[in-house]
C-alpha cells in the first residue's frame, strides 16, 4: 500500500474531522429545525381556534345566521380553479376548520372537511387522522362555556413540503459545500507546508562540506527548532567528516615513522655480508613491524577518543612506561638521524588518569617534531616531573626554533613552518588533540640556551600512587 504524503495525510484528516463535525450538525440542526417548525404550525392551528371561539362567544352561533338544519359550508377553490382564476395558489384546500353546536351538530365547516366526523366524546387537543387519501393534523377545541367544539385541521403534505423545503436548505450546503471546502482545504494545507517545500530545496541545492546554516525566511515558529535542530545536526556532520579526515592524514603521518624504520632495517639487512648481520637486520624490522601494528591499533583508539566513543577506556597510565616505549620505537630513526637524545629528568613513576594512546602520540609527535628540526649531531631532551599538582612534560631542542609571532599558527593542521622536513604539519596538531583530551596546556618557549624551542605540556590532576 502506498504511503500518503504528509499533505495528503492533513488532508483527509482534516475532512475526516469536518465530515466528523459538520454532518452531525447538520443531523441535529434538521431535526431541531423541523420540530420548532411543527411546533410553529401547530401553534397556528390553536390559535386559529381560539380566534374562532372569541369571534363565537362575542357574536353567539344565532347571530351568525347559520341554518337550522344542516351545516353552513364554506366553498373551497380548487387547485385548477386557482390557477384558472387567481394565477396563484391559496393553499385553500390544505387547510379547513369546523364548529358544533352543544348537540355535536355541524353548523359551519369548509368544503373540504364537510364530511369528517366528530369523534363521540372529543377532548381538547391535537390529533392525527386520515380522511379521503389524506393525513391531517387536526386541533380540537371545546368550549364548555359557549357549548361549542371547534375544529382546525391542517393537511400533511402541506408539512411534508416544508420537510423537504428543510432537507434542500439544510442538505445543499453539505452536499456541494463539503466538496468545495476540500477543495480550499487542500489549497490551505498546500500553501500551509510551503515552508517544508523550502526547506527540502534549501537540503537539496546544500554544497557538500558546507558548514553555512540553512535559514528560511518567514519560517513559521512551529519549524524553526526543526530548522536549528537540523543546523546542529548538519554541524556534527560536518566534525564527524573532518574527523575522519584528520583522522586518515593522522594514520598517513603516524605510520611513516615505523615504516621508515622498518625499511631501513630491511635495507640493512640486504646490504649486509654476513648471514649474522643480516638476521640482526631482520630481527629489528620484524620488531618494527610489531611496532606498527602496535602503532595501528594506538592509532584505533585515538580514532575512537576523536569520536567521543571511548570514555570507558581512560584508565590509569604510568607516563614513564609510555615514555620509554615511545623512546624505544624511535631509537631506529633517532640512530639514523645523527641525534642525541636524552631522558633527562624523570621521576621514577608517574602514574596519572587519562588515554594511553593519546598519550603516546602526544611523547612521540613531540620528540619526533623536535628530532626533524635540528641538524645533525643536534640535541633532544625529554623531562618529565610533577610540579604544583599537575605533570609537566617538556621537549627541548636546540634547533632553529619557532619566532613567538608565529608560534600560535603552528598546531594548524598542515602548516609548515620553514622548508625543512616535513615541517609542523600534523605533529603539534595531534598533540594539541591530545592534551584537549587531558585538559592539558601547551605552552612553546624559548629553549634555556636561547637557541632552540621548549615545548611545555602541563597536565592538571595530582599524579596516582
Amino acid at each position: 500500500m502506498k504511503r500518503l504524503s504528509l499533505r495528503g495525510r492533513l488532508l483527509w484528516m482534516i475532512i475526516a474531522v469536518l465530515v466528523a463535525v459538520l454532518l452531525p450538525l447538520g443531523l441535529y440542526s434538521y431535526h431541531r429545525t423541523l420540530k420548532e417548525t411543527r411546533e410553529l404550525l401547530d401553534g397556528r392551528l390553536a390559535q386559529s381556534a381560539r380566534t374562532l371561539d372569541v369571534l363565537i362567544r362575542h357574536a353567539g352561533l344565532d347571530a351568525l345566521r347559520l341554518p337550522t338544519q344542516g351545516a353552513l359550508v364554506v366553498p373551497i377553490l380548487s387547485r385548477e380553479e386557482e390557477e384558472q382564476l387567481l394565477h396563484t395558489r391559496t393553499y385553500e384546500t390544505e387547510v379547513g376548520y369546523q364548529v358544533f353546536d352543544m348537540h355535536n351538530r355541524m353548523r359551519l365547516t369548509t368544503a373540504n372537511l364537510a364530511q369528517l366526523p366528530l369523534p363521540p366524546a372529543p377532548v381538547s387537543g391535537f390529533e392525527n387522522r386520515f380522511f379521503e387519501g389524506y393525513g391531517w393534523r387536526i386541533f380540537t377545541l371545546v368550549d364548555d362555556v359557549n357549548d361549542v367544539v371547534i375544529r382546525v385541521g391542517e393537511r400533511d403534505d402541506s408539512r411534508r413540503d416544508i420537510t423537504h423545503a428543510l432537507q434542500l436548505d439544510l442538505g445543499l450546503p453539505q452536499l456541494f459545500g463539503l466538496p468545495l471546502l476540500a477543495l480550499l482545504v487542500g489549497w490551505a494545507v498546500k500553501r500551509g507546508l510551503r515552508p517544508l517545500e523550502r526547506l527540502q530545496q534549501a537540503l537539496t541545492s546544500r554544497s557538500p562540506g558546507s558548514r553555512q546554516p540553512i535559514h528560511l525566511d518567514n519560517s513559521p515558529r512551529e519549524l524553526q527548532p526543526v530548522v536549528d535542530a537540523l543546523n546542529t545536526q548538519l554541524e556534527r556532520l560536518e566534525d564527524a567528516l573532518e574527523r575522519e579526515r584528520r583522522f586518515s592524514a593522522d594514520v598517513a603521518h603516524e605510520l611513516r615513522t615505523p615504516l621508515a624504520s622498518t625499511m631501513i632495517h630491511l635495507d640493512g639487512a640486504m646490504a649486509a655480508a654476513l648471514p649474522v648481520d643480516a638476521q640482526a637486520a631482520l630481527t629489528s624490522a620484524q620488531s618494527g613491524l610489531a611496532r606498527l601494528a602496535r602503532r595501528i591499533e594506538q592509532l584505533l583508539a585515538l580514532a575512537r577518543l576523536e569520536a567521543g566513543a571511548a570514555a570507558g577506556q581512560r584508565g590509569v597510565v604510568d607516563l614513564i612506561t609510555v615514555a620509554m616505549n615511545v623512546i624505544d620505537e624511535l631509537a631506529p630513526l633517532l640512530g639514523e638521524s645523527g641525534v642525541e637524545f636524552a631522558f633527562a629528568e624523570h621521576d621514577d613513576s608517574l602514574k596519572i588518569d587519562g588515554y594511553e594512546a593519546a598519550l603516546a602520540a602526544l611523547l612521540r609527535n613531540l620528540i619526533e617534531n623536535a628530532m626533524h628540526h635540528v641538524p645533525m649531531g643536534g640535541q633532544v631532551q625529554l623531562s618529565m616531573r610533577r610540579s604544583q599538582g599537575a605533570v609537566v612534560i617538556e621537549v627541548i631542542d636546540n634547533g632553529p626554533g619557532i619566532p613567538p609571532e608565529r608560534r600560535a599558527a603552528v598546531f594548524a593542521r598542515f602548516h609548515r613552518e620553514g622548508s625543512s622536513g616535513d615541517g609542523y604539519g600534523l605533529g603539534l596538531s595531534i598533540v594539541q588533540r591530545a592534551a584537549q583530551l587531558h585538559d592539558a596546556a601547551i605552552e612553546l618557549l624559548d629553549a634555556p640556551s636561547g637557541r632552540g624551542l621548549r615545548v611545555r605540556v602541563a597536565i592538571p590532576g595530582t599524579p596516582l600512587a
